[in-house]
């Protein structure tokens, strides 16, 4: 009976060791886990103008490589994708004008942007379109792009502030600042006023059965816009 007890006695020992074993707390801390930011490369047709636009927006979860080299058309979409093969991007935009360019070249290079899984937000006529919307209710009918200058004008002035269209070209941090602020009447950003604005001349284009080389006045900068406040 001694024997067995023991046994039991050391048995019981041995389950109390591994028990409180298995209860003591590591002193080893798990390595924090950081996240990944997503990388997204923007590359642009014009080198002040729409880099001094996207290089501005600050973004949590993603960082942004906005650079305009003055390619155009098929020309940028090929530039981008030599980019591309150097570095890794989860994301790759297009970012270019109709302007005077051949109807074919405009459409070809969306066409091959999106063979290689880019992504596009041109502007029918220019990129200072996407401004204007910020502040007019226009509704994609034919608008001379020789016209933005002076039109955007219109509506920065009031605030005391101007866009340099014939030298320049830079989106200054007020400009950039104030398509932020609200429009007293609606109570929406400016920003929210032209990605809407933006949608419904898309959408009517397409309506239309317009190519993107016909569709005049449109530009799909607001997809591109809304894809980055997702990483806000």
């Amino acid at each position: 009976m001694k024997m067995k007890n023991k046994k039991a006695d050391q048995a019981a020992q041995r389950a109390a060791r591994k028990l409180a074993r298995r209860k003591k707390p590591s002193l080893n801390r798990k390595a924090a886990t950081k996240l990944q930011k997503q990388k997204i490369l923007i590359v642009c047709e014009g080198k002040n103008t729409e880099p001094s636009y996207f290089n501005q927006f600050r973004l949590a979860t993603a960082t942004v490589k906005a650079i305009g080299d003055g390619y155009n058309t098929v020309s940028l979409v090929q530039q981008a994708h030599r980019l591309a093969q150097q570095e890794k991007y989860d994301q790759v935009w297009c970012v270019f004008d109709k302007d005077d360019f051949a109807d074919n070249d405009f459409n070809n290079a969306i066409a091959i942007a999106e063979g290689y899984k880019f992504n596009v937000a041109y502007s029918n006529q220019a990129f200072e379109y996407w401004l204007i919307l910020h502040f007019e209710d226009h509704q994609g009918g034919a608008k001379p792009r020789s016209d933005y200058g002076n039109t955007l004008n219109t509506y920065l002035t009031p605030f005391g502030i101007s866009y340099d269209a014939k030298s320049s070209k830079v989106i200054t941090s007020d400009i950039f600042e104030l398509l932020l602020t609200k429009d007293p009447k609606t109570g929406k950003t400016y920003r929210q006023l032209a990605q809407e604005r933006a949608a419904k001349n898309l959408q009517y284009h397409i309506d239309e059965g317009n190519t993107p080389a016909q569709s005049e006045s449109c530009t799909l900068v607001h997809l591109l816009v809304q894809e980055l406040e997702k990483f806000m």
